[in-house]
């Protein structure tokens, strides 16, 4: 099982090909001469599929001189948050603006920037370039949802330990041929014998026996005979592997905690040892590998886990949820220290803004609908049976591992992240066209909850899209006073389904859970991970069960899962989708299905214009056909504007500006000049630029937008039960107004004029984009980085 945790942690990495944002200034060369286009700057960026953006240019006539100047696009977008790429198309070029030129210059040079990036024009950008630029922007509001934060039970122990869950009342199976019988609803392999009326637990090669489930358990070599006698079934393979017992002489003998209400557990290497946080209050626990940490003017314990911070005053407790009013330290602790893993999900800090963002990224497919039907597969165990989701007028299937909301005389099913309708609880099943709003009211205390993170529209040429985000893996965005975190699981305690039909063995149906699993987040990549170890071979009780009566095999699944992907009994599973597969976030929910049935990205993804997880970049070309520049010195390689970094921008005013080691320069007469910084300029450049902008707008609001890809959100709700009335669609930054109005962050000079204040926005989202993007390709390359390993 560790062996296969590892394939999965890695072998998925290394060696795989990915698409990659090979860097800023790009060039293109055609018959009308040579174009340098610079990184897109963001203006508004709508549902994460509708982007507004300048985008600074030096174009050479093949016969003139050259120029520099502004255009303004809009674009659709669809992000590949797995190689957190974005690829950008039905290219828009709503207007141009080159300052230095008169006006029939200005529009011969406009029709030739438009030979350059004509509307099929497909350009790729890194995903923390445009996020970056969303985070420095400061986004007024955050969709959040009122999740339950009431701690778990929280073990503590100083040695080797384990934490033996089971889901409420213990549920014993018969195996066949023996006398004994496992337990169904734990994440250990554990059996009773029932002639002796024993408890035995398999812990790795070692073998604990007890009384009862809550100990004391000792070590022992001595087995039922019944065990040698187990089936030959892949869910016994491990147990098997440890049949006869190794001896135990000398083995460190866990301590055994038991729970059968959720729980998660500490586990020291010896009495606590911490290390101080440099100019903090904070010392971290340095012999665990739980964030524990102490406040040391509090005196109190801080510890976290799903994404959640809890509080109490001694290590045995009681604890209560604390994220709410963390300690400003937290927020201070040093990028660079070996705790900074945690602030990810401190309130307010650049890595919790960054994967909030994230978190509202969606994933977008469209759907072959011939093909998705064909694969869609519903069993239910026995009659169809439906229990009502309170709050609303809705029910849904509880007999069934698939998510199935009766609205009136309607059966809706989201399988896989694609919506499904029927008349009947069984099918035949369709692909819908819109998803009821009804369903968007589901709230977070149900099991289905997750698939209000699923929308689906029809576009205008008739294409099914289906769009996800985090919280349809199980992540969802929290908010409280100071900003939003990202948390695992809804916190709620969802008991599981037994079915005992004409089988030897009961189909045990557990749901998604928050805590006993040991969930984390890892920033580097916005993927929750299980951990293994002190929580059990099969990650917490958090998958699924089943008996499949045509071939008399039990088996399990369960979330074990690492940074890219959760590996369950054998196979990869993401509790909260249904999924198999291994990929970041949990599971993919698109990747069984196959690119035939579901193409993610779009649909330019198989036709060789866009490379994802496929194919990659060639040499330093991008997948629109681009050069990557090369720039030497300030003015490179004698073309004008050419910059060695990246470093020209399209400023709001319609002027291109540069950043240079001795300030800004701006692009007028043929040359580059020094920007006065004094604010003598200013009100004479705010009424340039406000002037400049309500052009913009007036010709914005006469041309039509051309896309056929309606906003996500278009067909669902705007509110739901439990979410906090902050913006008017789940997935959407600003529904209104643009990035450009967002109060913006950095030290930004009083005299400044507002363009220089938004020049140096924008320049220091850039650099952080840059940094971004060159540290996850080197992560990825690498493999990834270091696991966490369980306890």
């Amino acid at each position: 099982m560790k062996g296969l945790i590892a394939v999965f942690l890695m072998g998925s990495l290394i060696g795989t090909c990915f698409a990659q944002d090979p860097g800023w200034p790009r060039e293109k060369t055609n018959a009308g001469g040579t174009l340098i286009y610079y990184q897109p700057q963001l203006d508004e960026w709508k549902d994460f599929r509708r982007l507004e953006a300048r985008m600074a240019v030096s174009i050479k006539p093949s016969a003139g001189q050259p120029t520099v100047g502004v255009i303004y696009l809009r674009a659709s977008t669809d992000a590949n948050v797995e190689t957190r790429n974005v690829v950008i198309s039905n290219f828009e070029i709503t207007s141009t603006r080159f300052p230095s030129l008169d006006a029939a210059g200005a529009a011969a040079m406009d029709q030739l920037v438009r030979t350059f990036l004509p509307p099929t024009t497909i350009m790729n950008v890194s995903l923390d370039r445009l996020m970056a630029e969303l985070e420095i922007g400061k986004p007024e509001s955050t969709p959040s949802v009122v999740l339950n934060n009431n701690p778990p039970k929280i073990f503590v122990n100083y040695g080797n330990a384990i934490l033996l869950l089971v889901e409420g009342d213990p549920v014993l199976a018969p195996i066949e041929k023996t006398k004994l019988e496992f337990l169904v609803n734990t994440n250990w392999d554990v059996f009773f014998d029932k002639s002796y009326s024993q408890y035995y637990l398999l812990n790795d090669k070692q073998w604990l026996t007890a009384a009862s489930l809550d100990g004391p358990w000792t070590a022992t070599t001595q087995l039922p005979k019944d065990l040698s006698k187990l089936p030959g079934q892949p869910n016994w393979e491990n147990v098997k592997k440890a049949i006869p017992p190794a001896s135990s002489a000398g083995s460190v003998v866990p301590k055994v905690f038991y729970s059968n209400t959720p729980a998660e557990i500490i586990t020291f290497q010896g009495q606590p040892r911490y290390a101080p946080i440099p100019n903090t209050r904070l010392v971290y626990a340095t012999n665990t590998e739980g964030d524990v940490f102490v406040h040391s003017e509090e005196k109190q314990y801080y510890y976290l886990v799903a994404g959640r911070w809890f509080r109490a005053r001694n290590l045995e407790g009681p604890w209560s949820y604390a994220t709410a009013d963390l300690p400003a330290d937290f927020a201070r602790i040093p990028p660079n220290s070996a705790r900074a893993r945690v602030l990810v999900s401190v309130p307010g800090t650049d890595e919790a803004k960054d994967a909030v963002l994230m978190a509202q990224v969606p994933t977008t497919v469209i759907v072959d609908h011939a093909q998705a039907e064909a694969q869609v597969k519903v069993a239910y165990d026995g009659d169809p049976q439906f229990k009502p989701i309170e709050s609303t007028n809705l029910s849904y299937a509880s007999n069934t591992q698939e998510k199935i909301i009766k609205v009136g005389d309607l059966y809706y099913l989201c399988f896989q992240g694609v919506w499904f309708m029927s008349t009947s609880p069984t099918g035949p099943w369709k692909t819908a066209d819109s998803v009821p709003k009804e369903i968007y009211t589901i709230p977070p205390s149900s099991p289905v909850y997750n698939v209000t993170y699923v929308t689906q529209t029809t576009t205008s040429s008739g294409e099914t899209e289906a769009s996800s985000t985090a919280g349809y893996l199980g992540m969802f965005i929290v908010g409280v006073a100071v900003g939003s975190t990202v948390c695992y699981g809804s916190g709620y305690y969802y008991p599981p389904y037994y079915y005992y039909g004409p089988y030897p063995y009961p189909i045990y149906r557990p749901y998604p859970v928050t805590y006993g699993v040991g969930a984390y987040y890892n920033p580097h990549n916005g993927a929750y991970g299980y951990a293994r170890g002190a929580y059990g071979p099969y990650g917490g009780v958090a998958g699924a069960a089943w008996y499949n009566p045509s071939t008399g095999t039990y088996g399990r699944a369960a979330g074990a899962c690492g940074v890219y992907g959760c590996a369950g009994a054998g196979r990869a599973y993401n509790p909260y989708t249904g999924a198999y597969a291994a990929t970041r976030q949990g599971s993919n929910a698109y990747s069984q299905w196959g690119s035939s049935v579901v193409t993610k990205g779009n649909k330019w993804a198989q036709t060789g214009h866009y490379t994802d997880a496929r194919g990659t970049v060639a040499g330093a070309r991008t997948s629109e056909g681009g050069r990557v520049v090369a720039g030497s010195g300030q003015n490179g390689s004698g073309f004008v504007g050419q910059g060695k970094g990246g470093d020209v921008y399209a400023g709001k005013d319609g002027n291109v500006y540069r950043k240079t080691d001795s300030g800004w320069q701006e692009y007028g007469n043929g040359g580059w000049n020094s920007v006065d910084t004094s604010g003598a300029k200013a009100k004479a450049q705010q009424q340039t630029q406000n002037t400049a902008a309500k052009g913009l707008r007036a010709q914005n609001t006469q041309a039509p937008v051309a896309t056929t890809r309606p906003a996500i959100g278009a067909q669902g709700p705007p509110t739901q039960a439990g979410v906090t009335s902050q913006p008017a669609a789940r997935n959407t930054i600003a529904q209104s107004g643009s990035f450009s109005q967002r109060q913006g962050q950095g030290t930004i000079n009083a005299g400044q004029s507002g363009q220089l204040q938004d020049l140096n926005r924008e320049a220091q989202a850039r650099q952080l984009g840059n940094q971004r993007t060159q540290n996850y390709q080197r992560q990825r390359q690498s493999g990834g980085g270091r696991a966490r390993r369980g306890r």
